[in-house]
C-alpha cells in the first residue's frame, strides 16, 4: 500500500523510506551512495539525468587529476581507485606507469596530450604525474555496476524539487518526475547536487559563486600522432596555428585538445566562457548557444589548417553544460584560499585533494542536524574552490560523507556529533586516505589547549 504525506495541501506518494538519501549521482554522489550502502545503510540515490557520473560522464570532464602531492605521492584514493581499476579492465582508462612519471621532454611528448602533467608547475617540461584519461560512456557503465552491486535504490529521471523539514532536521526530499511529485523519506541526507540545491532549499547559509562555463566537445578521426609530430618538428609554425585556434574558440587551457582512450577521438575542454550564471536558465541557454558557435569555428579552422585534423569530424558536445562554480556552502568551517595554498592540515581532515586537506566541518551546514554535503559546493571561499573542485577530491568527499552518515545513523546522533576519528578509521579500512596522516610538506599548526 502506498503511503502519502501532506505537503502544502497536496497528497504526495512516498516512494522510498530509507536510512540515507543521496541527491545527485555525479562523482561525489555515486561515491557517497556506494560508501554508505557498503557500510550497511539502506540508500536511495536521486538523479535528474538518465545516467550516472555527472561532470565525469555527461559533462565529459575526461581526466582525473588533483590526486598527487609533491613527488607524485598519490593521496586521493579509495572509491576513485576502484573506478580506475574497473575502467582499465574495459580498456577505457589510460595513465602513465610510475617509471614514466619523470620530468623530461621524452616523457612530455609521450604523456602530455593525455593530460597527465603537473599543470601547477610553470617550468617546461612539466612533470608527468599520476592522472587518468578515461572514456565517458565507460564511466556510466562502471558507476551503474557499482551502484547496482551495492544494492542502492536508484531513482534516475527524478529532479530534486524541495525538502520536507521539521525543526533542525530534514525528514524527506521531494522529486519532480513524469508521474508528478514524489517523496523520499530518509533519516540522513547527502547533498551531492554540485549547486547546493538541497542545502539552499533547507535554509543553509551559502554564497553565490561564479567561474567559467564550458560546452565540452569531442572530435573524431584525428591523426593524433601526426599532430604531435608536427608540434615538435615545427614548434614555431605550430604555435601560430595554436594561437589562431585559441582565438577562434575564445578561451582554453594550455592544451585545448587531449587524447582519449578511443583512437582518433580527442577531447576539447573549451571554450571558456566567463560571466554566465550556472543556475540561471537564461544564462545556461545563452552559453549553450554561444559555446556551440565557438566550437564550430574552431572545428572548421583546424580541419582546414592543422596537420592531423584534416579528416576530423565533429563528434558532438557533452550532454551537460560544464559548470564549475555556483552556490557554495558556508558551513561549520569555511576553507580559505590560504588553507589550500599553504597545505594547512586539520585535525578533523576526512579526505584529501592534491596537496590540500578537507576538514569534516567543511561538509556540514550550520543548524541542520542530518544534512551533509559532498562535491564542488562544499564550505569554501570562491577563490579556494577554484583550486579544490576536481573530480577525485569530490569523490573522496562523497566517500567520507557516506561513512559519516552511516556512523550518525548507528549512533542516532546529529552529523556534527559524529567522531571524526571514526570516519578516518573507516575511510582507511576501505582503502581511502582520509588525510589524518599529513604529508611532510603540510602546514601543521599547534592544537590549542583546552
Amino acid at each position: 500500500m502506498t503511503t502519502f504525506v501532506d505537503v502544502e495541501g497536496a497528497q504526495l506518494p512516498v516512494i522510498s523510506d530509507c536510512d540515507i538519501v543521496v541527491v545527485g549521482a555525479g562523482p561525489a554522489g555515486q561515491a557517497a551512495a556506494v560508501s554508505a550502502a557498503r557500510n550497511g545503510a539502506s540508500v536511495t540515490l536521486l538523479e535528474r539525468y538518465h545516467h550516472l557520473g555527472g561532470m565525469a560522464s555527461g559533462g565529459m570532464v575526461l581526466v582525473l587529476d588533483d590526486m598527487v602531492n609533491e613527488g607524485n605521492e598519490v593521496v586521493t584514493t579509495g572509491i576513485v581507485d576502484e573506478f580506475v581499476d574497473r575502467l582499465s579492465k574495459q580498456d577505457a582508462a589510460v595513465f602513465p606507469p610510475s617509471e614514466d612519471c619523470l620530468t623530461n621532454w621524452e616523457m612530455w611528448k609521450k604523456w602530455s596530450r593525455w593530460g597527465c602533467i603537473d599543470f601547477h608547475q610553470t617550468g617546461m617540461p612539466q612533470p608527468i604525474i599520476h592522472a587518468v584519461a578515461f572514456d565517458p560512456d565507460a564511466w556510466k557503465r562502471v558507476a551503474l555496476d557499482m551502484v547496482v552491486e551495492s544494492k542502492v535504490n536508484l531513482r534516475t529521471h527524478s529532479w530534486f524539487s524541495d525538502v520536507i523539514r521539521e525543526g533542525g532536521r530534514i525528514t524527506g526530499v521531494i522529486a519532480q518526475t513524469k508521474q508528478g511529485r514524489q517523496v523520499i523519506r530518509a533519516k540522513y541526507v547527502v547533498d551531492a547536487t554540485g549547486d547546493l540545491d538541497v542545502g539552499a532549499a533547507a535554509g543553509a547559509e551559502y554564497i553565490d559563486g561564479q567561474f567559467i562555463v564550458t560546452t565540452v566537445f569531442r572530435l573524431a578521426n584525428v591523426d593524433t600522432q601526426k599532430a604531435i609530430d608536427y608540434e615538435f618538428a615545427h614548434p614555431e609554425e605550430y604555435k601560430k596555428l595554436d594561437r589562431e585556434a585559441r582565438r577562434r574558440i575564445g578561451g582554453a587551457w594550455g592544451m585545448w585538445w587531449l587524447k582519449t582512450p578511443i583512437d582518433g577521438v580527442v577531447w576539447c575542454n573549451c571554450p571558456h566562457m566567463p560571466g554566465y550564471d550556472g543556475i540561471s536558465v537564461e544564462g545556461m541557454v545563452t552559453s549553450e548557444v554561444e559555446g556551440r558557435e565557438r566550437m564550430m569555428k574552431l572545428y572548421h579552422f583546424v580541419k582546414e589548417n592543422m596537420p592531423g585534423f584534416e579528416d576530423a569530424q565533429m563528434l558532438g558536445a557533452a550532454e551537460q553544460m560544464g559548470i564549475r562554480q555556483t552556490r557554495l556552502l558556508q558551513g561549520e568551517y569555511v576553507v580559505t584560499k590560504d588553507d589550500v595554498k599553504s597545505r594547512r592540515h586539520f585535525q578533523d581532515t576526512v579526505c584529501r585533494g592534491r596537496d590540500y586537506y578537507t576538514p569534516y566541518r567543511a561538509l556540514l551546514p550550520k543548524g541542520i542536524d542530518n544534512l551533509i554535503v559532498a562535491g564542488r559546493h562544499y564550505s569554501v571561499e570562491s577563490d579556494a574552490q577554484k583550486l579544490s573542485r576536481e573530480i577525485p577530491p569530490c569523490m573522496a568527499q562523497g566517500e567520507a560523507a557516506g561513512v559519516a552518515a552511516k556512523l550518525a545513523l548507528e549512533g542516532n546522533v546529529a552529523l556534527r556529533d559524529v567522531d571524526f576519528t571514526a570516519i578516518q578509521k573507516q575511510m582507511r579500512a576501505q582503502g581511502a586516505d582520509p588525510g589524518d596522516q599529513p604529508s611532510p610538506n603540510a602546514l601543521i599548526e599547534p592544537v590549542a589547549a583546552e
